[in-house]
C-alpha cells in the first residue's frame, strides 16, 4: 500500500457521514474460507450443480453431501479475521453504518458488526422446504442425509441462495437504500462479477459516493468507478486505517 493512497482514504472517510461496506470472498479468505471462484476456488473442486435449487429438490442426498462437505466440515469452523473485527468496532463507533455483503459464513456477525445485509443468505441458518421452520445449523443432524426439518420430517436447505432462487428482498432493498445514501463506499474483497450484488457498488457511485476498493489484485470495479484502490488483503488494510482514525 502506498502512503498516498492510505491519506487519501483516511481522508475521504473522516469527512463522511455515512460510509458503508461492500465484502465479497477476499474478506474472508485470511479466515480460511475459500472463494468459490478462481484458480482455488470451491467450483474448481466441486460442481455447482449441487447448488441448483432443482438439482437439489431432484437429488437431496447428492447435493447434502457436498454441501455438509463444503459448508460444514470444510470452513465451518471459521473464525472472524482483523477485518471483519474492524468493520465491527467501526460500526459501534459509528464510523460505519451496514455491512452489504456477498458472503454466506456469518463472520461479520461473529466479529461485531449488527446491521448486516446478506445478498445470499448465510449458512448458520436452516430453512425446511415444506413448512419454512427455521432453526440453528448447530441443530441440525449431519449424520443422516439429507438434513430433515425437527417439526415436519421434511427436506431441509441451508438458508442460503442457491442457484435459480432470489435475493432475499429486505436484504435487497435495505442495500440499495444505503448506497443510495452512501458518502463512502467501501468494497472489501469483491471480484465485481456475481450479479446483481455488484450493482451495489455503482448504485452507490452513481448517488455520488467515493469508492475506496481494498483487494491485493484488480476487479470489475477498479478503473471504473474506484476512487482509491489500497493493493492489499482485507486485514492489513483496513488494521491500517483503523490505527490512522484512531
Amino acid at each position: 500500500m502506498r502512503e498516498a493512497q492510505i491519506d487519501k482514504a483516511v481522508s475521504l472517510l473522516r469527512q463522511s457521514e455515512y460510509t458503508i461496506a461492500f465484502t465479497g470472498a477476499g474478506i474472508s479468505v485470511e479466515s480460511g474460507v475459500p472463494p468459490f471462484r478462481g484458480e482455488n476456488g470451491i467450483w474448481s473442486k466441486y460442481d455447482p450443480q449441487v447448488l441448483d435449487l432443482d438439482y437439489f429438490h431432484s437429488n437431496p442426498l447428492d447435493s447434502w453431501k457436498v454441501i455438509r462437505e463444503i459448508f460444514y466440515d470444510y470452513f465451518g469452523k471459521a473464525q472472524p479475521n482483523d477485518a471483519h473485527k474492524v468493520l465491527g468496532k467501526w460500526e459501534q463507533k459509528g464510523l460505519l453504518k451496514c455491512v452489504i455483503t456477498q458472503n454466506i459464513d456469518n463472520l461479520h456477525q461473529a466479529g461485531g458488526s449488527k446491521t448486516v445485509y446478506e445478498f445470499h443468505g448465510n449458512a448458520q441458518t436452516m430453512e425446511c422446504t415444506v413448512c419454512s421452520h427455521r432453526f440453528p445449523a448447530s441443530e441440525a443432524d449431519f449424520e443422516k442425509l439429507p438434513v430433515t426439518c425437527p417439526e415436519c420430517g421434511g427436506l431441509v436447505k441451508p438458508a442460503f441462495i442457491f442457484f435459480g432462487e432470489a435475493i432475499p428482498s429486505g436484504a435487497y432493498a435495505g442495500s440499495l437504500e444505503a448506497a443510495r445514501k452512501a458518502e463512502v463506499c467501501l468494497v472489501i474483497g469483491s471480484t465485481g462479477e456475481v450479479m446483481p450484488a455488484a450493482m451495489i457498488p455503482w448504485e452507490a457511485k452513481r448517488n455520488g459516493a467515493s469508492i475506496i476498493e481494498i483487494n491485493p489484485k484488480p476487479s470489475g470495479f477498479t478503473g471504473s468507478i474506484v476512487d482509491v484502490h489500497l493493493v492489499a488483503k482485507a486485514s492489513e488494510a483496513l488494521v491500517a486505517l483503523d490505527e490512522r482514525l484512531s
